[in-house]
């Protein structure tokens, strides 16, 4: 889909025309791009509902932009592209929404505008407050071994958090909180698309999850949850860090949400616990998306 600032890239996985409400499948990161989703997509695709994977502008297949301004990466950004590619496929008055970690904080911003053709949403392992997100990513942290802290708060200090060794103790926290299996190719292939350009990244959140320096810092949609009208799903690990504690307040300010937990997984239940995630979220759409 070409728009005004480049290229977004995306693929439809399943038919648009089943008969059932398409779902868009929001990536994380920001700038992770789509590759760590396609399981999601491949899954509500055997049930017979089309979904549809995109890289958001600035990651992935996408068009780059190197060189845009701090202030132009913003939530509404990406609101303004998630609506055009809906209008571009001819889905605009009838879909649902899968968001996943940034991509369900971006899907809560979406559905609080209350769209027109928005059916349905799912929002997987997001916090709806960046101030929450960092408190609780930094009580998860400092249950990591002292030398791992230690490591960490160097490099911050330093301003060296592009040392192998910041990145290494990132993944200790990462093995605990992110994904608690050995990594799958779709995720290694996420976390190098960040790798390959950090921009959106290290400029809406900043250099790790704990270091939030970003423009997202004082992101916070909380107050504005209960203009969310449809039927939403929160999904969340037991070990995520997106942590129960941090879900069940998002819960409290979407009227009517539903939340499952899933006890063996932390930040991908959708690769940790693939079968209980399509079922639950299969079952879920079948009866709220149609």
């Amino acid at each position: 889909m070409k728009w005004q600032h480049g290229n977004t890239w995306y693929r439809v996985v399943g038919d648009l025309k089943s008969g059932k409400t398409p779902v868009m499948v929001l990536h994380g990161g920001p700038g992770a791009a789509h590759n760590y989703l396609i399981p999601i997509a491949e899954m509500i695709a055997q049930t017979g509902r089309a979904a549809v994977l995109y890289d958001q502008i600035g990651c992935g297949n996408s068009t780059h932009l190197p060189d845009a301004p701090k202030e132009f990466w913003r939530p509404e950004l990406f609101m303004e592209e998630l609506e055009l590619l809906t209008k571009h496929l001819g889905i605009a008055d009838n879909y649902a929404i899968i968001g996943q970690s940034w991509g369900g904080m971006l899907g809560m911003q979406f559905a609080i505008s209350q769209p027109a053709g928005l059916k349905a949403l799912v929002v997987a392992d997001s916090p709806a407050s960046m101030a929450v997100w960092v408190s609780e990513a930094n009580r998860l942290r400092d249950e990591l071994p002292k030398e791992i802290q230690a490591t960490l708060l160097k490099h911050e200090a330093d301003g060296t958090t592009y040392d192998p060794a910041y990145e290494a103790a990132v993944s200790v926290f990462n093995d605990r909180h992110v994904c608690r299996i050995p990594q799958p190719q779709c995720l290694i292939d996420s976390f190098n698309q960040i790798a390959a350009d950090p921009t959106v990244y290290h400029t809406m959140n900043g250099p790790s999850e704990f270091h939030v320096i970003g423009s997202l810092k004082d992101w916070d949609i909380r107050p504005d949850l209960h203009k969310i009208k449809v039927p939403t799903l929160l999904v969340s690990g037991q070990h995520d860090e997106a942590t129960p504690e941090m879900v069940r307040e998002v819960q409290s300010l979407i009227p009517g949400s539903v939340w499952e937990l899933f006890p063996e997984s932390s930040h991908t239940p959708q690769l940790e616990e693939p079968a209980r995630f399509k079922r639950i979220v299969s079952q879920w759409l079948d009866q709220n998306a149609d």
